[in-house]
């Protein structure tokens, strides 16, 4: 008998269920070699439960969803791939333990790698899109494959970051422009590079404002590359010409590769609406705190899908 039976995000009386296991997994997907212009899906089968299913796994303590999906990946397929959206969770209850499991999922391209059986998995295959449903075990992985197939996989992702904490600007004597990180800024500009290299960061750029180019210094220093400067990113530079600060992130984020752009709180949330209300996407609802992430997929220079990260550092949950 298979070990899990996913069912919806609600219990029956259709409130919100609480999960106690938490896990994090992906459609992973590969341009065909065939075809360029096509793409396949890979399926995962786990000898010990006899299943096909999207690569999947727990989530470690201290580590992040995002970060356990990437591992998970290459853990059971060999394969280091590249978060694009993310897709949805779903919870579902554990046959013979009084306990639901919730599992978060993204898009994700394969980068580099082959696979290899292991303990876990002993078969994996690569599929067109319209053989994937038939070859599931489970009902929920057809309605994360339906959300993965409704946008473009292919998409160009842009990271906008807010800068981390940066202590109190009213007790803060000096140039607001030179304004460092404090203590806890300095560890989520850390946190930051796992998280930012998961989704294949290339490019950096920053608002001229200390704390945003600290924010992210330690990315710079692991993809060795430089940070290149923009003064339209800055509160102030926003404000003088918001249409002109628009047009340069639009500019940017056709530039190619993965660009990550670090600004401040009377930016971002702005930016993202027009954006989004420009294009017609819906926003998730989001708090905008320091160090949190918008992912932007986009096609086409048309805005796709827009996914909000509230915090690079782990969550910390009771096991029990």
């Amino acid at each position: 008998m298979k070990p899990e039976n996913p069912r919806a995000d609600k219990s029956t009386s259709g409130k919100p269920v609480k999960a106690n296991i938490f896990a994090a997994g992906a459609v992973l997907w590969r341009k065909s070699s065939s075809n360029p212009y096509e793409i396949e899906v890979g399926l995962i089968h786990r000898q010990r439960y006899d299943d096909w299913s999207f690569p999947k796994g727990k989530i470690d303590p201290g580590e992040t969803a995002i970060a356990a999906a990437v591992r998970e990946i290459r853990e059971e397929t060999g394969i280091t791939a590249r978060l694009g959206r993310h897709l949805s969770g779903v919870t579902y209850p554990i046959p013979g333990h009084r306990k639901l499991k919730r599992v978060e999922y993204w898009a994700a391209e394969a980068v580099s790698g082959e696979f290899e059986p292991n303990d876990e998995v002993d078969e994996m295959r690569w599929l067109e899109p319209h053989r994937v449903a038939e070859h599931l075990s489970y009902p929920m992985d057809r309605t994360i494959l339906r959300r993965f197939a409704q946008l473009p996989p292919d998409t160009t992702t842009v990271l906008l970051v807010r800068h981390g904490k940066a202590g109190n600007s009213q007790k803060y004597t000096g140039d607001d422009v030179v304004r460092p990180l404090d203590a806890k800024g300095k560890v989520q500009a850390e946190a930051l590079v796992a998280q930012l290299q998961a989704f294949g960061a290339t490019e950096i750029w920053s608002a001229d404002r200390r704390r945003c180019i600290e924010t992210v210094e330690p990315l710079a220093e692991k993809l060795a590359v430089p940070i290149r400067i923009e003064p339209l990113l800055s509160e102030e530079g926003y404000a003088a010409d918001p249409a002109g600060a628009r047009a340069r992130v639009r500019k940017i984020a056709a530039m190619g590769g993965v660009q990550v752009i670090c600004s401040q709180g009377g930016v971002i949330p702005d930016l993202t609406r027009w954006w989004a209300d420009r294009d017609g996407v819906p926003l998730p609802p989001a708090r905008n705190r320091k160090a949190s992430t918008w992912v932007l997929s986009l096609s086409g220079g048309r805005l796709m899908a827009a996914d909000h990260i509230d915090s690079p550092l782990p969550i910390l949950r009771n096991s029990n």
